[in-house]
């Protein structure tokens, strides 16, 4: 059998298809499949042979073989970092944008295609998150290659029949007590933006937010999170993405101005971190998407990839966003070099 995944709660075995969803949407209205978005704008899902429910994996984490800590570098060095934050922080005082993301991509020669589902379980034992999964299909079956583990705290979105919820995080400190007035901020000005794609596609009068500005602690650091909640006017899948993609958390505010200064500032294509993964179940109206962060992926010619970023506002301090992009890059990066961390 060719192929592989693991999200919630579900393995899948042995590769059928792969199909551009922006292309062919159509193919939402039956079957499960295993999507990935990237950030630029692709979605494309994996239709498998055996969907079962997932057991706990003989390919012990003890199987990886990642790359050395010191081979990582960074689309944007510190300086470059620092100075994107001044240049959003510049936009905002025009008026053009309230928050914008800016990200940097790590990279590490890894020339031999790894093993996904060994680290998979190495970050399931060493960084367990709520949306951990991976897919490994190799190239050369019939299908679109793909290869991302993601061990996302992140829900970008949840359909069960007519009810669909987000879950933006938007606030990261190493403890509660690091979490700052600039965050609360910044996660309500996201949780608005939500709110407002969600009403592009529900019910009018049912969007809700339960609840606002709670705390998650996540091996070693806590984010803030809010839910936002709606109850579904179209079950179309294609118009459900359009509305909310990308997600906001990972954007900015406004979402289409946030975008063009991203993408005036970034040095290298986020693929599929910042996109969505996770499965759409359209027999039974039900999908559990991630937002791409804390996510790997490898592709040729024989590159590891992992993104980190933080949300930029007028109240940003540079050194202190750089800092927190190492936060949260810090013990993945260590898992996937060494499989130990401090």
């Amino acid at each position: 059998m060719v192929g592989s995944a693991r999200f919630a709660g579900i393995d899948f075995a042995d590769i059928v298809e792969s199909v551009d969803l922006k292309r062919h949407p159509d193919r939402l209205q039956n079957g499960t499949w295993f999507v990935v978005a990237t950030f630029e704008g692709t979605i494309t899902g994996w239709r498998f042979r055996h969907t079962t429910p997932s057991i706990p994996s003989d390919n012990a984490p003890h199987k990886w073989r990642g790359p050395a800590p010191g081979a990582w570098a960074s689309s944007m060095d510190k300086k470059s970092y620092c100075a994107a934050v001044e240049t959003v922080r510049a936009h905002v005082v025009e008026g053009e944008v309230y928050q914008a993301n800016v990200c940097r991509i790590l990279s590490a020669p890894m020339p031999a295609e790894p093993d996904a589902e060994a680290l998979a379980a190495l970050l399931s034992a060493g960084n367990p998150a709520p949306y951990q999964g991976y897919i490994q299909v190799p190239a050369g079956h019939g299908s679109d290659p793909i290869w991302v583990v993601t061990a996302s705290p992140e829900l970008y979105l949840r359909v069960r029949g007519a009810r669909i919820s987000s879950s933006p995080i938007k606030g990261t400190a190493r403890t509660p007590d690091g979490l700052s007035d600039k965050d609360r901020a910044e996660n309500i000005m996201i949780t608005d933006l939500v709110r407002n794609d969600l009403q592009r596609i529900c019910e009018p009068g049912t969007i809700t937010v339960d609840p606002l500005l709670a705390t998650e602690d996540h091996p070693g650091l806590t984010h803030l999170v809010s839910t936002v909640h709606g109850a579904l006017a179209t079950r179309e899948w294609a118009r459900i993405l359009a509305e909310t993609f990308p997600p906001g958390s990972i954007s900015g505010a406004p979402k289409e101005a946030a975008l063009a200064i991203i993408a005036k500032l970034e040095t290298a294509p986020r693929g599929p971190y910042c996109g969505a993964i996770g499965v759409i179940d359209a027999d039974r109206d039900e999908a559990t998407l991630a937002v791409g962060i804390r996510t790997f992926w490898w592709e040729q010619p024989g590159v590891m990839r992992f993104g980190t970023g933080a949300g930029i506002t007028f109240e940003s301090d540079a050194e202190a966003e750089w800092a927190e992009t190492e936060l949260k890059a810090a013990r993945l990066i260590a898992l996937a070099s060494g499989g130990t961390v401090a």
